[in-house]
């Protein structure tokens, strides 16, 4: 099902944390307001579900361009989409849009997750000029070596007990559908995107703890590989720290936190929240009169 969605959109002709170099190296193309970066990594999208913020990741990817394009993971959720049909206009944009940064020379390289498993029948093939890879390692500019990964096969309860994580998953998008009626309550009242989800997680002791152990777990793993650092998603926790001479970078996701991981010119790494760069966009600046008015 999977291959034939993915076929299907294919065109007939073919808190921000830095790690790295201290010098940002963000370029911006003088004629428009891309910010073009070295490589760009994104997971956890689930088109698909009603949860999907596409129009976001549709924002993102307008307004940020890159030589390495990384789908970590849980691109569409096949999960959900065995259950129930979803795919609005925006989620086949998604896909549009992330093969036309292919068709344009970018190296896009997609590293299935768990809700999208179904694609790794494919590894080794490219559709469409997106590679399908089991896992990848990066070196970034400045000579590092990062393991790219989705995560789930390091996450005990997907690995051992597949019947509660559908089970967890079913919870979980009932959690989605309430926040996204609370953001549209928000959006209604002036106020920007919010995650209820995310706070929760945040919150609960037993999410804490899940999350300390997966972290070590992908940091252990990035140890024995011998390589610098291990970049994933899976759990919906952007998150960037050195862990006992590694360095653990976690992408975040596009239902709740809207993240991505970039890394510069220069070979930084650096931690996007999207949601949050919209909200200071968006943010009203006063006129000069209204501001001459205000002093007066």
């Amino acid at each position: 099902m999977l291959r034939s969605l993915f076929l299907a959109c294919i065109p007939v002709p073919h808190r921000p944390t830095y790690f790295g170099s201290t010098r940002r190296s963000r370029r911006m193309d003088q004629e428009s307001d891309v910010t073009r970066y070295r490589s760009i990594w994104i997971s956890d999208v689930h088109l698909g579900t009603r949860g999907c913020k596409a129009d976001l990741l549709l924002d993102f990817l307008k307004h940020n361009d890159s030589e390495y394009l990384y789908l970590v993971g849980d691109i569409v959720d096949g999960w959900r989409l065995k259950k129930s049909w979803y795919w609005p206009q925006a989620h086949n944009d998604v896909v549009q849009k992330i093969l036309r940064r292919a068709r344009k020379g970018a190296k896009v390289f997609y590293i299935p997750g768990n809700h999208d498993e179904g694609a790794r029948d494919f590894i080794g093939l490219q559709f469409g000029g997106v590679k399908v890879m089991e896992e990848a390692i990066h070196t970034t500019a400045d000579g590092k070596r990062f393991l790219v990964t989705h995560g789930d096969q390091f996450d005990a309860v997907v690995k051992y007990a597949k019947w509660l994580a559908l089970i967890g998953d079913h919870a979980y998008v009932m959690l989605l559908n309430v926040n996204t009626g609370l953001n549209w309550v928000r959006r209604k009242m002036g106020f920007t995107y919010w995650s209820v989800s995310a706070y929760l997680k945040h919150k609960a002791k037993s999410a804490v703890e899940y999350i300390g152990k997966y972290e070590a777990a992908l940091a252990d793993e990035a140890r024995r590989r011998a390589v610098d650092g291990i970049i994933c998603g899976h759990i919906h926790n952007a998150e960037m720290r050195p862990m006992e001479g590694v360095l653990y970078c976690n992408d975040g996701d596009w239902v709740e936190s809207c993240t991505a991981l970039v890394e510069h010119d220069s070979g930084m790494l650096e931690i996007i929240n999207w949601a949050e760069v919209l909200r200071q966009r968006t943010v009203v600046k006063p006129s000069a009169g209204a501001a001459a008015k205000a002093a007066a």
